[in-house]
């Protein structure tokens, strides 16, 4: 059995662009996660962040709207399908909220990366939009 999660994160005096960009662009994924990203902005390419323990391949991007992966951890299981993961970025006035959906994760995956998406990119995205680059992330 697979698990879906479903999160919903308001960022505060930004815009789509900037959120867009912190998740699409090596440097600045890879600056705010204080963790390696290797990252294009091209449907078809391949991914990796946090050092190699998360890949995967840009299934559909809509430039600071849309993005859509398969994605996979470097600890799952060798049968185990990629999930999806899919942010969409919702502008409202001054903030954004940004909506994810994370399908077909294993079942004993999913409390850790529900967990790991607020610890290793909300939480350190929210301090570097703020001006605090994060200098050490969290053990994955």
């Amino acid at each position: 059995m697979a698990k879906t999660i479903v999160q919903k994160v308001v960022f505060k005096n930004t815009t789509a662009k900037d959120l867009y960009d912190l998740y699409m662009n090596a440097k600045k994924h890879s600056v705010a996660t204080a963790a390696p990203a290797v990252i294009t902005a091209k449907e078809g390419a391949k991914f990796s962040a946090h050092g190699g323990y998360i890949s995967g391949e840009n299934i559909k991007l809509v430039k600071d709207q849309l993005i859509v992966q398969s994605w996979r951890g470097a600890d799952w299981n060798k049968k185990d399908p990629d999930s999806t993961f899919m942010i969409h970025l919702e502008p409202k006035g001054k903030n954004v909220t940004l909506h994810v959906v994370h399908s077909n994760i294993p079942d004993k995956q999913a409390d850790g990366i529900e967990k790991g998406w607020h610890s290793h990119y909300w939480e350190p995205w929210k301090q570097y939009l703020a001006g605090n680059p994060i200098t050490k992330y969290p053990e994955m």
